[in-house]
């Protein structure tokens, strides 16, 4: 690749993007795109605006979110013209009228989502500092694993037969991970793994020979190398070095034998989100892996626009340079940088990452020119209060995604033998 790769037009200029509406309908599961199962959570947001004191309370801001990993990763997709199916569980409480009126809203399909008086919403409080990092949290989600269960998942084995993606958080049980990504081999469903948190991230144990993607950040990373190869070889990061101050390339050395389990274990692409220091993007293969993983898409409505202006635009011969790199044995990993932000708050940075790449990769994007425009997404995300932006200007994106790219760097490509 070379430094000069233009993703000038990724998206329409001059434009912002908004919930998609079909003319005040619901979707069904025939108008969707990627299928999305996991949390649906009200997140509660408290930012002091002194610093706190243990034992008192302290001046501050207090708001309610919409949250949950698969919430979050569907509303981003809307938002940027697709029409995600959610399969989920809400209560009848203040937090699931809360998120289940926001949905509606939004014009997408409530039909997966099982509603009963018994279930709890999941709710999760985040205290933070006054930079805008969690402090402190506590998290009640246990209805997830004890209502999403494998039976409600299998009804909506149909909605796969079209969806070019199935994501699922690890938010659910283990025998609901199994059930979801077996219905999605079935039907020929590619499926991306989100990992939620360090503990949940060892979930990947019993399911990574069905995972295409994967998106851990590095210290869920080292968990789920270390549950793949049953030991406790890898150690989290921070016990050994300051990541702030390593250089991506050493970064990534640190993490590749982590990598390496991963993709050794049947996943075929590894993103590892690093912060400020972008995204590692993984593969066994070489570089076409990241175009060939994908086969349904959908190019109509919006996602043809987004598609079009991409390939209309995108240099045609982008991997030329990388033909001699082709080997199913070498393991190819390149770096796409982070872009400077104006932070209001983190939590939905991760979240918004995958949204944006998931709603690329539908529309018929490769899966580089598709994390490029989940790193733009990323950067709006991080500048609002809320989990997600109300909308996207898709000028800003476009500039962002189009930086990014042209930064990637190839790290390392190598035989795995």
């Amino acid at each position: 690749m070379k430094s000069s790769s233009n993703i000038r037009g990724i998206l329409q200029p001059n434009t912002a993007v908004h919930p998609v509406m079909l003319s005040g309908r619901q979707l069904d599961h025939r108008d969707t795109e990627a299928v999305i199962i996991g949390g649906m959570v009200l997140d509660i947001h408290a930012t002091p605006s002194i610093h706190a004191n243990p034992g008192t309370t302290t001046p501050g801001k207090v708001y309610y979110v919409q949250g949950g990993v698969a919430r979050n990763v569907a509303e981003c997709m809307s938002k940027l013209g697709a029409k995600p199916y959610m399969i989920s569980a809400l209560g009848f409480d203040m937090a699931g009228n809360l998120l289940l009126e926001q949905w509606k809203t939004a014009g997408l399909s409530t039909e997966g989502i099982l509603k009963n008086k018994d279930i709890e919403t999941p709710v999760v409080c985040n205290i933070f500092d006054v930079n805008g990092e969690v402090a402190a949290g506590v998290a009640s989600v246990e209805a997830l694993e004890k209502y999403l269960t494998p039976d409600w998942i299998l009804r909506y084995k149909s909605t796969l037969l079209s969806a070019p993606v199935l994501m699922v958080d690890a938010n659910l049980s283990g025998p609901s991970l199994e059930t979801s990504c077996k219905m999605a081999a079935d039907t020929g469903c590619p499926v991306w793994f989100e990992p939620v948190s360090v503990t949940k991230s060892r979930r990947i144990s019993s399911i990574a020979k069905y995972v295409t993607f994967a998106s851990p950040n590095e210290d869920e990373l080292i968990a789920m190398a270390n549950a793949l190869s049953g030991s406790d070889e890898f150690r989290p990061l921070k016990e050994n070095h300051k990541k702030d101050d390593l250089s991506a390339g050493s970064l990534f050395q640190i993490l590749k034998p982590a990598v390496l389990v991963l993709l050794e274990k049947g996943i075929k692409v590894v993103l590892v989100t690093v912060g400020s220091n972008g995204v590692f993007l993984c593969s066994k293969g070489g570089p076409s892996c990241f175009k060939t993983l994908v086969a349904k898409t959908n190019r109509s409505g919006f996602s043809g626009q987004l598609y079009k202006a991409v390939m209309q635009n995108f240099p045609p011969n982008c991997y030329s340079g990388f033909s001699e790199l082709d080997r199913s044995n070498r393991l190819f990993a390149v770096h796409l940088p982070s872009l400077p932000a104006s932070v209001v708050r983190l939590t939905g940075a991760g979240d918004c990452l995958v949204g944006g790449t998931l709603a690329s990769i539908c529309a018929g994007l490769d899966i580089m020119q598709s994390v490029s425009v989940g790193i733009a997404v990323a950067k709006a995300a991080v500048e609002v209060e809320a989990n997600v932006p109300s909308s996207f200007s898709l000028a800003a994106i476009a500039d962002d995604a189009k930086s990014v790219f042209c930064h990637a760097k190839v790290l390392f490509h190598q035989s795995m033998l």
